[in-house]
């Protein structure tokens, strides 16, 4: 028989467990798209996208078994894409006046 500080100890040893299994990460599991909903989600044709594919700006996974290519992509390389290169803000021009524009 234990005695009770042992038995305590047991109790506390195997909360303490639990909760670092409840803790540990899960296997991440991604949405997977096809070219035509990966286009409609970046809301561009899907020849653009098959495009941007080929030219190695957006990353894809090619599925095997098949004569044809078929694509397969991932909702989180589609956001990194959008957001790996940032927003280029240009000045705008100065506007002529009617008047300068016949001169």
């Amino acid at each position: 028989m234990f005695h009770k500080e042992e038995s305590s100890a047991l109790v506390v040893d195997e909360a303490v467990r639990s909760v670092a299994r409840s803790a540990a990460p899960a296997p991440q599991e991604f949405e997977w798209l096809t070219a035509d909903e990966a286009a409609a989600y970046l809301k561009v044709r899907t020849r653009s996208l098959l495009r941007w594919v080929r030219l190695g700006h957006v990353r894809a996974y090619v599925l095997s078994g098949s004569k044809r290519h078929v694509w397969r992509f991932r909702k989180e390389d589609l956001d990194a894409t959008l957001l790996a290169k940032p927003v280029v803000i240009c000045k705008s021009l100065p506007v002529r006046s009617a008047k300068g524009a016949a001169n």
